[in-house]
């Protein structure tokens, strides 16, 4: 399989890098399955899950040229703009959906309460990712146990609406 077409590896502006312990990278038939149940349970339930809102995030694979649709809890942050985490479940290495938002930062989509938009993804840095990280963690202490599974510093991204 070749890379994605118009695939720029100059382009890539993400920073994170693996580490170097962490817990199992969730994958596989079994994985695959789970995110097509959560996708119909937010129809049902209106996008929101563990009392979190969801947003089901569309990517195009780096390398297939694919689309990759994964559910990720997201944190509004101001009109059309949602933080994600790219937690893994605390794996060593990011999941793949960071990967292909880094090699393609503006060609995703994202499905927030049944509605379907394009978005522009950045990564936070700095000063800006840990006021985000704090009020992520304040928000759902699930992402502070991802944190203490691994060595790796989990990316946050900003998801903004385009027209």
């Amino acid at each position: 399989m070749g890379a994605t077409p118009g695939w720029d590896p100059e382009r890539v502006t993400f920073t994170h890098p693996r580490g170097t312990r962490g817990g199992k990278l969730p994958a596989g038939r079994f994985f695959r399955i789970g995110n097509a149940v959560v996708r119909r349970l937010l129809r049902l339930t209106g996008g929101r899950l563990a009392g979190l809102d969801v947003l089901v995030l569309t990517t195009t694979g780096r390398r297939s040229g694919e689309p990759r649709t994964t559910p990720v809890m997201c944190f509004a942050d101001g009109p059309g703009r949602y933080l994600v985490v790219a937690s893994a479940n605390g794996a060593q290495r990011n999941p793949g959906w960071y990967h292909n938002l880094a090699a393609a930062p503006d060609d995703a989509t994202a499905q927030v309460h049944g509605e379907m938009f394009p978005v522009r993804a950045e990564e936070l840095g700095g000063a800006e990712r840990d006021a985000a990280w704090t009020r992520i963690t304040g928000e759902s202490s699930r992402f502070t146990s991802y944190a203490e599974k691994t060595d790796r510093d989990i990316p946050v991204l900003r998801l903004t609406r385009t027209t």
